[in-house]
């Protein structure tokens, strides 16, 4: 009884454990559901908020939620970035993977500039579709993708892409939409800054990132403000991010692709800090000197790319990929093209956003170490009521996030689980000794009370 009383406190233990792990808490529908504005501010590094003053920011985060860092996905560009965070998918899975493509079946190209060919993203359903696929709808300002016919929708309500218009007219046609149209649930809003400024100073010139770092906050305090004034700060769920960080170059750290190779053997389809290569006929030779061309730089085949950039599966991705050292630039000309840039290694602290978020969904007052941007996908579907696309992302890795989760830290569970265990195997040993003692000290007894009964009883021979 004792050992199956204890395997029924286990098989409990391990039984909430999973529910810890897995649960997927209170559930509510579309209809039911808050709406949700996602705020992405293109270049804002993690590391700013440690850096800089944000008192707008830290109002916001300090009711809510703040992850301090956010892994996002190689390559850390703009348009891969803000793509996998409206998917869940890697870049390899939802075909976005840099700003400069080539497809070697289509002979296509894609550039910032010419986005518009929904072939380049059909591969995948951004959030948005799901919402308008669920019955609701969707509103945009200048997110990436949302003008374009995906799967022949664009956003319910989008501008199209006008670096001209201000950060307030495009907050004030996204509170309209919500406000005049009750079936908006997902509104998402993209701004330049700060990675204007990192591409034009770099991030280490700490007086002109001071400026752009302080408009960026008193545009959150303008949000706040207007989400107030418009009645839907209690009533909506904010989540406020980025795509990539940005990390600072020099003219003392160029890889000039011409002292290496011979522009005749090869077309360059994207150039810096990841080089997409596309050999024109060797591609043997062409790679061997470009993996002996300059320390800072790694050259790989496309079948080698390590696993973990999860950059190898699409068609896109050119034959030869190289990926500059953090710093370093490569270049054609000898030229610096910019004092700041991202791109790079995803495994790079300075590559790294932020995420902070704040509505009834959220906790207020939550910190959280990190996450991966992939994961911000099911996190949004949980909190919209609608399914989620097959992605790359883990709702566990957000869970503790919402209000609504039961959420024990799996230390705390798996100390339970461990000395339970223990518990069970010493109690469990103690048993198996004394039932044996018990066994070998009464057989002697019961042998000598049968002779001895041999001996009394002559009936018994």
């Amino acid at each position: 009884m004792l050992l199956r009383g204890l395997l029924s406190v286990l098989f409990a233990i391990c039984g909430f454990t999973i529910a810890e792990n897995t649960g997927n808490g209170t559930s509510q529908s579309v209809k039911d559901s808050p709406p949700l504005l996602l705020v992405s501010f293109d270049g804002f590094r993690a590391d700013y908020l440690k850096q800089y003053s944000f008192p707008n920011l830290q109002k916001f985060f300090a009711d809510g939620v703040l992850v301090d860092d956010v892994t996002n996905v190689f390559t850390t560009k703009t348009f891969p970035n803000h793509y996998s965070l409206a998917t869940g998918l890697y870049a390899e899975s939802h075909g976005i993977l840099a700003s400069h493509m080539y497809d070697p079946e289509t002979k296509k190209e894609f550039s910032v500039a010419n986005d518009t060919d929904p072939f380049w993203w059909n591969e995948a359903t951004p959030i948005w579709l799901s919402v308008q696929n669920a019955g609701f709808k969707s509103a945009a300002a200048m997110w990436p993708g949302t003008d374009i016919k995906i799967q022949n929708q664009t956003a319910t309500y989008f501008l199209k892409y006008n670096s001209h218009v201000n950060f307030e007219e495009r907050l004030g046609n996204l509170t309209k939409w919500l406000t005049e149209d009750k079936s908006v649930r997902i509104a998402i809003l993209y701004w330049e800054e700060p990675d204007r400024s990192g591409h034009m100073y770099g991030p280490e010139n700490t007086t002109r990132m001071s400026k752009a770092l302080k408009e960026v906050d008193d545009n959150i305090g303008l949000l706040m403000d207007q989400l107030n004034r418009t009645g839907l700060w209690d009533k909506i769920n904010v989540i406020v991010t980025s795509d990539h960080g940005m990390v600072q170059c020099s003219d003392k750290k160029l890889i000039d692709l011409n002292t290496c190779l011979n522009s005749s053997v090869y077309t360059v389809v994207d150039l810096t800090p990841v080089a997409a290569i596309r050999p024109l006929n060797d591609y043997s030779s062409v790679y061997n000197k470009l993996r002996k061309c300059h320390p800072n730089m790694k050259a790989y085949l496309k079948a080698e790319m390590p696993e973990r950039l999860h950059y190898k599966n699409n068609e896109r991705i050119q034959p030869i990929i190289l990926v500059a050292d953090e710093g370093w630039t490569i270049v054609l000309d000898g030229k610096l093209p910019r004092l700041g840039d991202h791109g790079y290694d995803n495994s790079l602290a300075s590559m790294h956003p932020f995420l902070a978020a704040h509505g009834p969904a959220f906790r207020k007052g939550y910190r959280q170490q990190s996450m991966n941007s992939v994961d911000l996908y099911p996190l949004m579907c949980k909190i919209l009521g609608i399914l989620e696309m097959p992605n790359n992302g883990t709702f566990n890795n957000v869970r503790c996030m919402l209000v609504n989760q039961t959420c024990t830290e799996l230390a705390v569970v798996v100390g339970i689980v461990i000395g339970v265990l223990i518990l069970l195997t010493t109690l469990t040993c103690l048993f198996r000794l004394m039932k044996v003692r018990d066994m070998s000290s009464s057989r002697p007894f019961a042998r000598l009370e049968l002779e001895e009964d041999d001996d009394d009883d002559p009936l018994l021979s």
